[in-house]
């Protein structure tokens, strides 16, 4: 009798979820353009991010996600508008979300595996639960006549504890 060996499953992550990621993080990165540090901080949050989902590392996409949103700090500090803060907010929320859901669909079913309907599901659930906050901060700070650019931060805060709390 002799065995036959299967191949290695590839568990790199999913495709589908490499390129929301990418494009949420970068659109995140590229809206921190109000000021010189806060730019710094997207980009290099943007690099950490495509790092993670390169090498399926997790520990890199959620340092990426925390460059992302110190970047977003920095833009609310110099006084970037409201709408650039609370969108640079939620495009960090989803693509910190959606990265670290390739991944973990990466690991469990392989990369070959067709799983583009799942991922475009959650994707577009993590930019709802992301989008609904946003509106309400914007609406709240738009009717609150200014301010800082804080309280829709604040926000989205909830909204990065929701997504982390209704993952399976």
């Amino acid at each position: 009798m002799t065995a036959t060996a299967t191949p290695p499953i590839d568990d790199a992550p999913a495709r589908a979820s490499i390129a929301i990621a990418l494009a949420a993080s970068l659109a995140g990165a590229l809206a921190l353009a109000v000021s010189t540090p806060s730019l710094t901080a997207g980009v290099l949050g943007f690099v950490l991010v495509a790092l993670g989902l390169a090498r399926g590392w997790r520990t890199a996409v959620t340092l990426g996600g925390a460059g992302l949103f110190c970047g977003v700090v920095l833009a609310g500090l110099v006084g970037a508008p409201a709408s650039v803060v609370v969108f640079a907010t939620a495009a960090t929320v989803v693509a910190w979300d959606v990265a670290t859901f390739g991944i973990e669909v990466g690991e469990e079913l392989g990369r070959e595996a067709d799983t583009r309907r799942l991922e475009l599901v959650h994707a577009g659930a993590s930019s709802v639960v992301a989008a609904i906050p946003a509106g309400i901060g914007l609406a709240l700070f738009r009717t609150a006549s200014g301010g800082t650019a804080l309280v829709p931060i604040a926000l989205l805060c909830g909204a990065v504890v929701l997504v982390v709390v209704l993952r399976p």
